[in-house]
């Protein structure tokens, strides 16, 4: 078995989609990132490349290579999928959170975790997504961005 940690954090900003577990939701700004800026699937694939001792996202897909420029992170996790089973690691569970002040994501979650279900052939129910506030402190209470954590297990599969 092996545990692995994600965080990420963009910035919010006019005129970008805001994405989050891949799923696009109406508001009136979106996360600032080379890719589609998609703060909870960039900190589930950190935390499954950590677990794996892959490095990170950055590494895997530099801001400096035009081929991932507004990229889904969608289509990043199915690549970092497809390393993990390459290394004959499979997902087990992942429990992640997201810190925004706006907009209310509770009616997004189960979509969430359908499009990461679906991406890592896994079961529901080994998939948790939480929402928070900061209760109006720090740059997410201020509403200047948007923040996540992931926490995963992997095993060895044959």
């Amino acid at each position: 078995m092996r545990i692995g940690i994600g965080y990420d954090v963009h910035r919010l900003v006019e005129k970008r989609p805001l994405i989050l577990g891949g799923v696009q939701i109406p508001f009136d700004k979106g996360l600032l990132g080379h890719s589609d800026a998609d703060v909870l699937v960039h900190a589930i694939m950190d935390a499954l490349l950590g677990a794996a001792a892959m490095g990170d996202i950055g590494k895997h897909f530099p801001d400096t290579d035009e081929q991932y420029r507004n990229i889904s992170s969608i289509e990043l996790l199915k690549r970092v999928n497809e390393k993990l089973k390459a290394a004959g690691l499979g997902v087990v569970n992942i429990d992640s959170i997201i810190m925004a002040e706006r907009p209310k994501l509770a009616s997004y979650i189960d979509k969430m975790r359908e499009n990461i279900k679906e991406v890592l052939g896994m079961d529901l129910s080994s998939i948790n997504i939480k929402a928070t506030t900061t209760e109006g402190l720090g740059f997410v209470g201020t509403g200047e961005g948007i923040a996540a954590q992931a926490v995963v297990l992997l095993e060895e599969i044959e």
